[in-house]
């Protein structure tokens, strides 16, 4: 492999929606595709097993979309799986690049050179980074929102969890979002199905950078993801939770003011 990873043909390492929402709420969602780059021939893999979620997080853009969309928020997407290169984690964990995986291994990863992990740090980790750095720098006090989804069996065992809201000492943004959720019908937990000591905050810990931004990480099981209408029913109730929380923190909403009756 050479030295780039990324050809014209690939495009960049990232996509971002309504740069220029209004919103103090900044949307990161580092597991929205399943694409792999050309010159990487799938990593091996079948299109049945890259549409398997060890490949990418399913739901999880079109969620982040809405919300975008309802809250007048910017939005950064990675535009590649997480099996290229894992944007959640950093370049020294084996899981940012993994050779297997519970669902199946994935051949174009057992045998990679450092040149190959430096490759796609540099053409898929940094420069995604690099634009959630800026849209948070030009969000004035953003509060940081992370979208990912679950699968509802992990190695054999069902999840009951539903929702997740991840968080690690700053509990601020998580706890004003919990009672909404919790007087819903879903189940609803802090720190679920993983927390912070699995090296699932990657992304908000790195863009805290010693600042005391209110941040969230917000886990949906993908199955309430998989029709239309299990996607608007999350949106809705996300929507009206994460008003509620900014409200009760003093967010100013003037910023964003989302009609919480049509998350669309």
């Amino acid at each position: 492999m050479t030295s780039k990873l990324l050809d014209q043909s690939d495009g960049p390492a990232f996509e971002v929606i309504n740069r220029s929402g209004h919103s103090p709420v900044v949307l990161v969602c580092e597991h929205a595709a399943n694409r792999v780059p050309a010159g990487l021939d799938n990593l091996g893999l079948t299109e049945e097993q890259l549409e398997a979620h060890v490949a990418w997080d399913p739901g999880a853009s079109a969620l982040a979309r809405r919300l975008s969309d309802t809250f007048d928020a910017p939005l950064v997407e990675a535009r590649f799986s997480r099996l290229v290169y894992d944007c959640n984690r950093p370049p020294d964990a084996p899981s940012a690049m993994p050779a297997d995986t519970e669902f199946c291994p994935i051949p174009g990863n057992a045998h990679i050179t450092e040149a190959d992990r430096v490759a796609r740090t540099k053409g898929i980790y940094e420069p995604f980074h690099a634009v959630v750095t800026k849209v948070l720098a030009e969000t004035p006090a953003p509060v940081l929102v992370t979208i990912h989804s679950f699968t509802p069996v992990f190695h054999g065992k069902p999840r009951d969890v539903e929702i997740g809201l991840l968080h690690a000492e700053d509990t601020r943004l998580a706890h004003a979002m919990m009672p909404t959720l919790e007087s819903s019908a879903y189940d609803a937990r802090y720190n679920a199905p993983y927390g912070p000591d699995d090296g699932v905050l990657h992304s908000i810990e790195k863009h805290l950078s010693g600042r005391r931004l209110p941040y969230v990480m917000i886990e949906i099981r993908n199955d309430l993801l998989a029709t239309d209408a299990g996607l608007s029913d999350i949106a809705t109730l996300l929507t009206q939770s994460l008003t509620h929380a900014l409200s009760s923190m003093g967010v100013p909403q003037s910023l964003a003011n989302p009609d919480v009756s049509d998350a669309k």
